[in-house]
């Protein structure tokens, strides 16, 4: 049997990347078992969906990589995808399990359901409300409206294996008389999700654990309509550093904030997997061994907290390492961000010499953009404390007089470059420090930056004599 897994995000803001690891985990699986995956738009939530949402998420998968094989976009037998678009679909369920005796049309009204809430709670303030099955056995009144309520069985219960639980089970007393369909003929999130499930040959169902909740009804739900439940996987939640459900208020969460604030896919994808998934001692993976290394027997039952340190700390490693990120894609990422720093028409082949410098460092494509700053913006920016502090008469004539050496070098490379400036400085009796300063403000417009060897080189000969030979002439 093909493995087909689903991620069913709502469009409602933000592609949350606590969604984003439970699309992960599908994506990772249906990759590994060369199966199908699914993507589905529930936006049944009318006043909260929009299409800017949605384009939010297909654009923040597409960044991540997380292609899907059906769905918006792409399309696919068992579309359409939006659950708007299924309105039919859900009505032909309903009918079915009206006519089959499994579900029944409710005349209740809000009013008269929350009058017997509130007669409930005075009776007793702690008990919980059920649907007392009022119109179980109500004659047909066409002319009312109604929503479609399932007919739940009051005896028995609901068994599972979850891949990530284990054994779960229910009492089905614990449910009630749900409803299915709104009078609208909206379904409400189990019975849209099973019918959509039912329809798209949805193999296994991985969710966050939150969902656990749903998952009894909706295999009472399957069971109804004739069809063997899907397996399925509920994994650990992602929680704030204070244990609370991660929101906006705690720092960055969505997939937008995350490309802007210049966080490689790949690496994104790989602290998202490790949150809830391990693999021996290993932390920091590629895309590709992920799928190959991805399984459901060492996902953690265990919510976590999110680490944002953690988060950098493995963007860095990702940044840094030509194995997990070729230069040329490093090139490529970072140009975006030196353009928002007014450095636009870059050329690649004159941004990847300058990488190697900074690749060690930069943790993210922002922070690397920061750096590479001076050696594309002419003249750089200068620090006005490094000029006041580096940048004074004394110091001018070993600027000139490095610029007279730098004429000479042959071969143009960080090592003949160093060679000859050691030479020199040998002849005239100083210490490198002596230079490196004043030679690094006037080459870079900072007091830190890469080695001021590699500045040198990758600057060129004409710009860096030409800087120092300018700062000279400044003091």
């Amino acid at each position: 049997m093909t493995t087909r897994v689903r991620f069913a995000p709502s469009p409602t803001g933000y592609l949350h990347i606590g969604g984003v690891r439970t699309a992960l985990f599908n994506w990772l699986w249906a990759r590994k078992t060369r199966g199908v995956f699914v993507l589905r738009i529930e936006d049944t939530d009318q006043e909260r969906s929009t299409q800017d949402s949605v384009r939010v998420i297909l654009e923040s998968l597409k960044w991540l990589g997380l292609t899907w094989d059906e769905g918006p976009e792409v399309g696919g037998s068992s579309g359409p995808y939006g659950q708007m678009e299924r309105l039919s679909i859900y009505a032909r369920y309903a009918d079915r399990l009206i006519h089959e005796g499994k579900a029944y049309r409710c005349y209740c009204t809000k009013e008269e359901l929350e009058a017997q809430r509130a007669a409930l709670k005075a009776r007793d303030p702690k008990a919980t409300f059920k649907y007392p099955g009022t119109c179980r056995d109500r004659r047909p009144e066409p002319e009312l409206p109604f929503v479609v309520r399932f007919r739940s069985p009051g005896s028995g219960s609901v068994t599972y294996v979850d891949k990530v639980f284990g054994e779960v089970t229910t009492p089905n007393a614990a449910q009630q008389d749900f409803v299915l369909l709104r009078s609208d003929g909206v379904p409400l999130y189990n019975f849209g999700a099973v019918v959509d499930d039912i329809a798209m040959d949805i193999t296994l169902v991985a969710r966050g654990r939150d969902h656990m909740v749903n998952t009894p009804p909706q295999i009472l739900l399957y069971e109804a309509l004739g069809r063997r439940p899907p397996e399925f996987a509920h994994l650990p939640m992602m929680l704030a550093p204070n244990g609370e459900k991660l929101s906006k208020r705690h720092g960055a969460v969505s997939v937008e904030q995350y490309r802007d604030q210049g966080y490689a896919p790949a690496a994104v994808l790989n602290y998202l997997a490790r949150f809830g998934w391990s693999h021996g001692d290993q932390e920091v993976f590629s895309v590709d061994e992920l799928v190959a290394a991805f399984d459901w027997e060492h996902c953690n039952r265990g919510d976590g907290k999110f680490d944002a340190k953690k988060f950098l700390a493995i963007n860095h490693e990702h940044l840094k390492s030509e194995r997990l990120m070729a230069t040329g894609e490093y090139v490529a990422r970072t140009i975006p961000f030196l353009a928002s720093r007014g450095l636009s028409a870059m050329d690649p082949a004159k941004v990847e010499p300058a990488i190697p410098m900074i690749r060690e460092r930069a943790s993210t494509f922002v922070d690397a953009a920061d750096r590479l700053d001076f050696v594309f913006r002419d003249p750089p920016a200068i620090d006005p404390a490094a000029a006041a502090k580096f940048l004074v008469a004394e110091n001018a004539p070993r600027l000139v007089e490095l610029a007279a050496v730098l004429e000479k070098v042959t071969p143009w490379t960080t090592l003949g470059i160093e060679a000859a400036v050691e030479a020199w400085l040998a002849r005239v009796g100083l210490p490198i420090k002596e230079v490196a300063q004043p030679a690094r403000v006037a080459l870079t417009g900072r007091t830190a930056s890469p080695g001021l060897f590699d500045v040198i080189a990758v600057l060129g000969r004409a710009q860096a004599i030409a800087r120092l030979r300018a700062a000279a002439s400044a003091t």
